[in-house]
Order: structure tokens, then sequence, then C-alpha cells
């Protein structure tokens, strides 16, 4: 049996893009991170952003909020008068090139790679920005509520969060429910933050661990894991950047594909899986067309691709 049989072979190709993903992960010295992933959930991984490419972006997302809102944002000082609460600041990836250059960071793109295969999508990038005050955001899956109980073990979605401020748990950070992957449902309203009587007060929910983050660290989680955000109780505002990706039959929540912008097309004429990640590879939302075959013939064959 020569090459070309072998890798026609059923699930043939997903094995060989199973180990160039683990042989990478390996690469990069993810390994026990790859461990984490699987037993809890999630996984750190802390300095993947520098200090530049940090400032860069905190700066293109005060420049839409304040654009968009008319008013200032004051990073360190924010009082609760101007942003109280969270806020989500979408597609982001076409406001400054240095959210390409965070979308392709090799140590989360592997792990993501990982959950979803080499065939994912990037489904949204965007920011919650949070003021002080306002309650914290609910736990759930990223399954969202159009997937019933119980979920797949295989993920259809999976997360990176950037931190871009410290995340600390009175800073507003990030929330997670180490194992709650396992369990392949959302979280009952007993397992989740529940309001006191005192304004402003909340009970945390069973099991939940503050992620304490420096800038530049990043989170990825399994689409079944619990997560959320604390309420901020210090002045000044939360930044992040959630870089949210998807299998390829899931629909993602931004519109990319033909709505990429040619000069961004151009800056990554020589990287195709930046192109991938953008929807070069999704053979579906044909019109009198019909479909292109030599795509289709492309689709993804296994959990890995």
């Amino acid at each position: 049996m020569d090459g070309l049989d072998r890798a026609r072979q059923p699930g043939r190709r997903s094995d060989d893009a199973l180990r160039r993903i683990v042989d990478d992960i390996r690469a990069l010295g993810l390994a026990d991170h790859l461990i984490q992933l699987e037993t809890q959930g999630f996984a750190t991984i802390r300095g993947v952003l520098p200090a530049q490419t940090i400032e860069r972006a905190k700066r293109a997302i005060v420049t839409r909020v304040e654009r968009t809102t008319g008013k200032h944002v004051d990073v360190d000082g924010e009082s609760g008068q101007a942003f109280t609460g969270m806020q989500y600041v979408p597609y982001l990836l076409y406001d400054d090139a240095v959210f390409e250059e965070i979308l392709m960071e090799p140590k989360p793109l592997a792990l993501i790679t990982y959950l979803l295969g080499e065939s994912c999508l990037l489904s949204s990038i965007g920011c919650h920005f949070r003021g002080p005050g306002g309650a914290p955001l609910m736990l759930h899956s990223d399954n969202g509520n159009g997937i019933p109980p119980p979920f797949s073990t295989t993920s259809f979605v999976a997360n990176v969060n950037y931190a871009l401020t410290p995340y600390s748990r009175a800073a507003g950070a990030l929330a997670m429910v180490p194992g709650s992957h396992k369990l392949l449902r959302q979280p009952g309203a007993y397992e989740n933050f529940r309001a006191q009587h005192a304004a402003g007060v909340w009970d945390d929910p069973p099991g939940v661990v503050s992620m304490d983050l420096d800038p530049g660290d990043a989170v990825v989680w399994h689409g079944n894991t619990w997560h959320g955000s604390f309420r901020r109780e210090l002045p000044g505002v939360r930044m992040n950047l959630a870089v949210y990706f998807n299998r390829q039959f899931v629909q993602t929540q931004e519109r990319h594909g033909r709505s990429v912008p040619p000069e961004v097309l151009k800056r990554h004429a020589n990287d195709e899986r930046f192109k991938i990640l953008l929807g070069a590879k999704q053979p579906y939302g044909w019109q009198h067309e019909g479909p292109d075959y030599s795509v289709m013939a492309r689709n993804p064959q296994g959990s890995y691709d």
C-alpha cells in the first residue's frame, strides 16, 4: 500500500492532523497546558503579549469606545460615573492591525487548534470593557442556549481571553469553574452569582476561581467550561480581548469570509492559516453559482481536520 492509499483510509487525514497539532504543542512548550485543558477545562499561558502589543490594543479599544459613546475613557481613574459595569465592544479585527497579530499568536492558537481542529474559524474578536459597579457577568458555557444538554465532550467552540489590564477579583477578573466542562450542561441558577438584599453585593458561585492575571497573559478554554466575570470594585476600567473560535460547521458570530477587507487579505497573502480562520476553507453560503466542490473536498474528516 503506497502513501496515497494510506492517506485515503478513513480517519487518516485526521490522524495526521492530530500528530501535527501535538508536535506543535510540544515544540511550543505547552504539554503541561494541554493537561490543564483536559483536566480543568482551561489553561493559563503567561506572558503571551509583549508590552508594546498590549498598549496598541488598549489604544485601539479606547479609540473605539470614545468614538461610539462620546465619553472620555479614564483607564486608571474611572469612578463608575461615565462607565458602569460591562459593555461589549465588538468586531475589532479590522480596527487596527494589532488585532490580526494577536489572532495569530502561536501558543493560544495551538491549544485552540487542539480543541477545534485545523479547519476552525474565527467567530468573533471583541473586548469586555468593564467599569466599576454594575453586576457580574453570569456564569455560562459558550455553547449558548441553542445546544441542548447533554453537550458533546468534543468542543464545538473555544475561547482565548487576553488580559490587557491587571486581573484580580476586585478588578473584575475572569471567573472560571474548574472541571465544569465535564458536566455537559449550562449552570443552574443555584450554581451562579446570586444577588443579596444589599445593593451591589453578590454571592460567589460554588467552586468558582478568580483568574488573577498580568497584562499579556491569556486563558484558553473548552467550549463547555463555565465562566463569567466578577463585578469590578476598583477605580479604572478592565479591558480584555476575547478571541472566540468555532468548528467549521458552526455559524460564526461575526461576518468575515467575503467581507474581509482586501488590504487585510493582502497583508496575509502568504499566510494560509490566517485565511482559513477567516473562512477561506468554508464551502457554504453559495448563491446561484452553487457549491464549489474543490473547496468542499477540503472539508474536515474528523476531530482535528
